[in-house]
């Protein structure tokens, strides 16, 4: 029997997906840098079928692409162009299967999307703090696969740091159940850490235990104006110093990011009432200080007497507040119309964002004269969004074009100043074989090794994460 039918009989016809047309979603990346090709798409419903859809592939030696809600960044969810690898989707598996307050946890399926776990935390009283740009569409799968950051890893750490246990198929079909909401299990390897940033290599995460937190009564957001990047590192401490730790997040906004949003986001104005070249939003989070406007007031007069602060708008509304942080989330996509963008996902030490900044925008400058570098970002951990945007009047192949030149020279700067060329994106098919410039042989020998023991026929997202022998 062919191999389609054999998929179809354990999915049903409603799990299967083989019209080009219909395809085609699952095939291309949102910014259309990465268009492949595959040989069917499968949609199980369950971790059985899934179970059974791996065994099924791993007898025939069927390379298997595991996609969530195919927002990657890196090309770690798109297959290749040969139009046999398998795309199996986990979007129909998308319940909730139990939520726990007294223990703090939701045991979800991978396909759930991460809007709407944020939600039903709220709904009982908590909060779930993966904040990413396209949370309205991506899927905890990948967010697990891919180790995703976001806005509050400041205060709650990255998704690594929101996963208690795991349920993943492995890729001979057996179901390992580390389904666990445990905060404490000392007896032995932490088996889940393998397939948290894993991209899909080693596993297929189908369900997870996500920690909830206490929801914070109370929030007040800031926009506000900086004389450099150093002042932004400097408000940091004061704000947490006098806040007791209570900043949930802090990032950077360059004047070109709010110009970009201002001109290609409909109906947005500039909160900003003169112009500066630096900005950061800084949200403080409180279940007891009611306050927090008051609070915010007192450490921007700090801030002015330390003359780290220029300007500032404290929004008087919740809906005003979420007008900012649309601002910060647009900035991304601001970017598109403009042409060309060569994007970066780095991080540095928090003491060194300064200079990296200035040194790349130098390097950058003797490369292509003239560019627009949009850079914003996450700073209490680090990670900065580094986008040299095209310069204008340059046509955009020209500028992708030095694609290779451009980010071999963003990653040496952000490696030579002991950082990472990924902080939250991952590597998928972007940056594997930059891994050998910036990872150590026996780093590289033991990742291979790994891939090797749970994946000896190599049919899991091949040609993702590792470098190229």
């Amino acid at each position: 029997m062919p191999l389609i039918e054999q998929l179809e009989a354990i999915t049903g016809p409603k799990g299967i997906i083989t019209e080009e047309a219909d395809m085609q979603g699952y095939l291309t990346e949102w910014r259309d840098k990465y268009v492949g090709k595959a040989k069917v798409i499968v949609l199980p419903k369950n971790t059985g079928e899934v179970a059974a859809i791996v065994k099924l592939c791993s007898e025939t030696e069927t390379p298997i692409v595991p996609q969530g809600g195919n927002t990657s960044l890196v090309g770690g969810s798109i297959p290749f162009d040969s139009g046999e690898e398998v795309i199996l989707s986990l979007k129909r598996m998308n319940q909730v299967r139990e939520v726990d307050v007294s223990g703090g946890t939701l045991t979800v399926e991978a396909g759930c999307i991460l809007a709407d776990l944020q939600n039903i935390a709220d709904e009982n009283g908590h909060m779930f703090p993966l904040r990413i740009g396209s949370e309205g569409s991506c899927q905890i799968g990948g967010n697990i696969s891919t180790n995703a950051g976001g806005v509050q890893v400041l205060h709650y750490g990255n998704t690594r740091e929101q996963v208690l246990g795991l349920e993943v198929v492995l890729p001979d079909g057996r179901i390992w159940n580390g389904l666990t909401n445990l905060r404490k299990d000392n007896t032995g390897y932490d088996l889940k850490q393998l397939f948290i940033g894993g991209e899909g290599t080693l596993g297929i995460v189908t369900a997870a235990v996500v920690k909830m937190y206490p929801k914070p009564k109370y929030q007040q957001v800031a926009l506000i104006a900086i004389p450099d990047v150093e002042a932004a590192i400097a408000f940091l401490g004061l704000a947490r110093q006098m806040s007791g730790d209570q900043v949930t997040a802090i990032e950077l906004i360059p004047r070109i990011g709010i110009d970009l949003v201002v001109k290609n986001v409909p109906n947005f104005t500039d909160p900003m009432p003169a112009t500066y070249d630096w900005h950061i939003l800084v949200e403080i989070s409180s279940s007891v200080t009611e306050n927090l406007s008051g609070l915010m007031e007192e450490i921007l007069e700090a801030g002015f007497n330390q003359e780290i602060v220029l300007d500032a708008v404290i929004p008087a509304s919740d809906a005003q507040q979420q007008k900012l942080w649309t601002l910060r989330e647009e900035i991304s996509g601001a970017q598109k119309p403009e042409g060309g963008s060569i994007k970066h996902d780095i991080s540095v030490p928090i003491a060194r964002i300064a200079d990296f900044i200035n040194e790349a925008n130098t390097a950058l400058e003797k490369i292509v004269p003239n560019f627009r570098p949009v850079i914003f970002g996450h700073i209490g951990d680090g990670n900065l969004h580094y986008n040299p945007l095209q310069p204008k009047g340059m046509e955009k192949q020209a500028f992708l074009d030095l694609w290779e030149p451009v980010s071999r020279t963003v990653h040496d700067i952000a490696h030579d100043m002991g950082g990472s060329i990924s902080a939250e994106h991952g590597i998928g098919r972007m940056k594997k074989n930059d891994l050998t410039l910036y990872k150590s042989e026996v780093e590289l020998d033991m990742m291979r090794k790994v891939k090797a023991a749970l994946d000896p026929k190599g049919i899991f997202n091949p040609g993702k994460l590792l470098p190229d022998d």
